[in-house]
């Protein structure tokens, strides 16, 4: 399955996502901003005619004109190339929607919710599954990168708000954004389901005391 056009435009969002990102002020540098760019949007054009398990990086780097050592500067492998480029469209969506989640706010939860359900309705247009109602709207690749980069989010706003008890953060935001995930891809697979704006709040209800547990 080729990478549908929803998901390959606006990979870049104003702010950079931190995922796979060098730490400090060189990921401030123009310079590296505009390799990440080069590299992102040359993935998301291969993409779309080709699939993500047989590009290689030796084929990014041959199409976007960069060479490996200045890839491996950048990003460990094509799975991180990849997080990167759905984080700058998922963060794009939730900017759109105003939703900055810093651990506590039960709205920004369901903002998070809101945001996968963009990405998946997006990809259910543009893709395959516009077809077929019942098909999986994203290949695994991608299913993984979205879950990653929601799991990264909830990882940030459980570490500045800490919950009381004997579970890590990372622990809770993996359970959390495979639930969230899941029942998001159920939801856009259910004939006649409700909005998106009506999904939100019950999921937020049932997602809240993972994230938050009774100590």
């Amino acid at each position: 399955m080729a990478l549908p056009s929803a998901i390959s435009e606006g990979f870049l969002s104003p702010s950079e996502p931190r995922v796979a990102s060098p730490e400090g002020s060189e990921s401030q540098d123009p310079r590296v901003r505009r390799t990440r760019q080069i590299l992102q949007q040359t993935l998301a054009e291969l993409l779309r005619t080709r699939e993500f398990e047989t590009l290689s990086v030796q084929e990014i780097t041959d199409a976007a004109g960069v060479n490996r050592a200045t890839f491996y500067a950048h990003y460990p492998d094509k799975f991180a190339l990849l997080e990167c480029m759905v984080a700058g469209r998922f963060h794009a969506l939730l900017q759109g929607r105003g939703v900055v989640f810093d651990g506590s706010c039960s709205m920004a939860l369901q903002g998070i919710v809101l945001g996968v359900c963009d990405f998946l309705t997006q990809s259910l247009r543009q893709g395959a599954g516009a077809q077929c109602p019942k098909a999986n709207p994203l290949p695994p690749h991608m299913e993984s990168a979205i879950i990653a980069v929601v799991r990264g989010m909830l990882l940030d706003g459980i570490r500045k708000h800490p919950p009381e008890g004997a579970h890590s953060p990372e622990l809770l935001s993996s359970t959390a954004s495979w639930a969230i995930y899941g029942a998001a891809r159920e939801w856009l697979q259910t004939p006649n389901h409700l909005s998106s704006e009506e999904f939100a709040p019950a999921i937020q209800r049932l997602v809240a005391p993972i994230l938050h547990p009774e100590s």
